[in-house]
């Protein structure tokens, strides 16, 4: 390990502070003069004609300032990549959950007591719930005309497939396939073939911090925006095409998020909420409740999957064929991509030669699906989890040697072609099994699965960065990037002040608006730590050579003969300019702040990272109560450049895996999510965290600085699988769909074991 005074270092977030002492102002704290509440009216139907509205009563109670029905607003709609969501329902409400009328008023009592004297009438209309359903030729139509649907080009970052966007089959969005190899030669290779299902239904992100957004007009029409966002750039483009506006007329200000999990990437409220401004001149702030965030979020897709492997006499995978469909909701809007990227990990880790993967999107009546931590991959890798122990227990073989046999290694392409190089699959893989105790004898009862998961560091969209050197010689860096609570600014910070070699505290770094700061993509894809990373690195070889610079004319000697460590030039000649000193006389002369940018557009990544995690259970066969007694999470990490907020990261991914496994499940029936509040909606909690284990496997081999990788969407993915294999080993009841109940268990072990439904 190089001699790093920062790097490597176990810091605590350097936002931490502000957070747990109330300093930090959160977008719902934002209170400006004069300013209105707003709230919103959603629809209690899945799918019916608005026959009609009557405001007249809520626009004439004390306190109301403005009222608006989808009429009242221009025909625009929203999104992220499809652009199919109106800012108010017009006509049709296709999930309960849709705002029809918005009203602000002087406080938040009143615009909640408005609300209650709106009259509509609807006539409810046939509605569809469920993905594979909503495909019949005989399935209501969710949307009767997609074909004014805009959408941009599909990214070049992503994986593409056959790509095909409405296509004729009712109510599917998209319909993508990933193919490598030829599945139908590599069945023919076969000794048997499997196939087995799975269903995974929504859970929501659970972030502390509901969606909350401020908006203020300014007299010239310029308008200032606050918002739960952590792409501020892509929000302000969004939002500003969304009123009509040119993207200088807009602001995006700064507030920490609380919480993102994937799901803070929408506009949310805020195009309504610039119309209540707009007709009330006033600002308004809407502040999303719980019970709105579960009825009409953006939560993890619902999603049905059926894979198909073929297996040769040696017990290596021929061939896959994967079908997954994704229930998107009402609306498409809620991602940034056209499909659910996650179906590229149908094929898993694993030296599958011909894999055809089909992924479909559909159109449903119920609340619409958003991005949440990995998009798409828990769904798919608890089915290809889930159906390797499958197979393994049907070849007889045990479920760690049926992965082994089957684990990328170097040398290897993966299912769809990739060429990683530096394959740490096995190796990770046999960390975690060692770490577990994966041979150890078990007691009755006591069942250990596995859940094997790789994905490589984000690589996409430009990163900037501005570093600046202040008069009292401390550094600044600039980022346009939020910090969702990962602790990606103690990650700059420390990058900063290892390449000045100076303490952490001489480095400050702060979170720009959309007028101040350089343009950046933001968070998500596990991106920032290498891409805000490299342009923070870039930021500081242009400063440290512009600093050069100017000492050099102070020194009287020239710049190639500089060099400046630990807050000191050095002259060749032994001279010595302290970095104070410096910053004085440099002030003096109005050279300071002296700044300079940092812009980073990466190549195409080469290196992946596997997880691998085994889960201990132990099951009461008398009730079906699982208890997970133990949790190992193995990861293959490049260099490790905070280990506190590294471990961080993976422990609250452990525990989100944990809720989808165990607990969380957000209940549709007809339609409504039933689950609205957090005592009906169970997150796990500090007491349900078991015996935590991590194993590192390193090697310095990652694209970020001081070749780091990513953890921030690792250790969440596989473990549902893991836990749902544990319960199979433990007592032979295999659930194929989350999440694992002791109803379900207790239910399967007296069927036949099998607790699909």
């Amino acid at each position: 390990m190089p001699d790093w005074r920062s790097v490597g270092q176990p810091v605590a977030h350097v936002e931490g502070p502000d957070k747990v002492t109330g300093r930090a102002r959160y977008t719902a704290d934002i209170a400006l003069p004069g300013m209105l509440w707003g709230k919103c009216l959603r629809s209690p139907f899945p799918h019916a004609r608005i026959r009609s509205i009557d405001v007249s009563q809520a626009a004439a109670l004390p306190g109301v300032h403005a009222v608006l029905t989808g009429a009242d607003l221009p025909e625009r709609r929203l999104g992220r990549f499809f652009l199919d969501m109106p800012v108010l329902a017009r006509d049709v409400v296709r999930f309960v959950g849709e705002k029809v009328v918005a009203v602000a008023a002087e406080s938040a009592d009143i615009a909640e007591e408005a609300l209650t004297l709106v009259e509509i009438e609807y006539e409810e209309l046939p509605a569809v719930f469920d993905a594979l359903e909503a495909m019949r030729d005989a399935a209501p139509r969710v949307h009767t005309d997609t074909s004014r649907y805009a959408h941009p080009p599909i990214p070049d970052f992503v994986h593409h497939g056959g790509d095909r966007l409405f296509p004729a089959i009712p109510n599917v969005v998209s319909q993508v396939r990933y193919t490598h190899g030829d599945t139908e030669a590599g069945f023919a290779r076969a000794a048997r073939i499997f196939e087995h299902s799975f269903s995974v239904p929504p859970v929501h992100q659970g972030y502390l911090e509901p969606h909350a957004s401020v908006v203020h007009i300014e007299p010239g029409g310029r308008v200032q925006l606050w918002l739960s966002n952590k792409t501020p750039f892509i929000a302000r483009a969004q939002f500003a095409a969304g009123i009509g506006l040119d993207e200088d007329r807009v602001c995006v200000n700064t507030a920490p998020l609380g919480g993102d999990f994937g799901g803070k990437g929408s506009l949310m409220d805020s195009v309504v909420c610039y119309h209540l401004a707009a007709r009330s001149g006033r600002p308004v702030k809407m502040v999303m409740s719980y019970t709105e965030e579960l009825m009409a979020g953006n939560p993890r897709h619902a999603a049905t999957m059926t894979l198909k492997s073929g297996v040769d006499a040696e017990g290596r995978i021929t061939a896959r064929h994967a079908r997954l469909v994704f229930s998107c909701g009402a609306y498409a809007a809620f991602t940034p991509l056209h499909t659910v990227h996650g179906g590229v990990h149908a094929g898993g880790p694993y030296r599958i030669p011909h894999v055809d993967i089909e992924v479909v999107r559909t159109y449903t009546n119920t609340v619409p699906a958003g991005h949440m931590r990995a998009p798409g991959a828990p769904q798919v890798v608890f089915a290809v989890e889930s159906h390797m122990d499958c197979i393994a227990h049907e070849l007889g073989l045990d479920p760690l040697e049926f992965r082994l046999r089957n684990a990328l290694e170097e040398g290897d392409r993966a299912p769809l072609g990739e060429e990683w190089r530096t394959i740490r699959c096995k190796e990770t893989l046999r960390a975690a099994a060692d770490t577990a105790g994966w041979g150890d004898e078990k007691a009755p009862g006591v069942g250990r699965g596995i859940g094997l998961y790789d994905r490589e560091p984000g690589a996409f969209g430009p990163s900037s960065a501005i570093l600046s050197l202040n008069p009292d010689a401390s550094l600044s860096l600039m980022t346009g990037a939020a910090d969702t609570g990962t602790g990606s600014f103690t990650v700059l910070q420390q990058i900063v002040a290892e390449e000045f070699q100076l303490p952490l505290e001489r480095v400050r770094v702060v979170q720009g608006d959309t007028d101040t700061a350089a343009w950046e993509v933001g968070a998500g894809g596990s991106r920032l730590t290498h891409m805000a990373g490299q342009a923070t690195l870039l930021a500081v070889r242009a400063l440290k050579a512009a600093l050069i610079d100017l000492a050099a004319r102070q020194m009287d000697c020239a710049a190639d003969t500089v060099q400046l460590q630990a807050g000191q030039f050095l002259g060749q000649d032994g001279q010595r300019l302290d970095l104070h000193t410096f910053a004085a006389q440099a002030d003096a002369q109005g050279q300071l702040p002296l700044s300079r940018l940092g812009s980073y557009v990466p190549d195409p990544v080469e290196v992946t990272s596997f997880c691998a995690q085994v889960a201990e259970v132990e099951v009461d066969f008398q009730t079906g109560q699982v208890s997970l007694r133990k949790l190992t999470t193995a990861h293959d990490v490049g260099t490790v450049l905070n280990p506190l907020t590294h471990q961080g990261q993976i422990e609250g991914g452990v525990a989100q895996g944990l809720g989808q496994a165990l607990t969380e499940h957000l209940l549709i029936q007809d339609g409504a999510v039933s689950s609205l509040n957090l005592g009906d909606y169970k997150l796990p909690t500090s007491m349900d965290m078991p015996e935590l284990q991590t194993a590192l496997v390193e090697s310095r081999s990652g694209p970020a600085p001081y070749a780091g990788k990513a953890v921030g969407e690792h250790s969440n993915v596989a473990v549902p699988a893991a836990v749902a294999n544990a319960v199979f080993d433990a007592v032979g009841v295999r659930l194929n769909n989350l999440p694992v109940t002791a109803e379900k268990v207790y239910r399967g072990g007296r069927t036949d074991g099998d607790s699909a439904s």
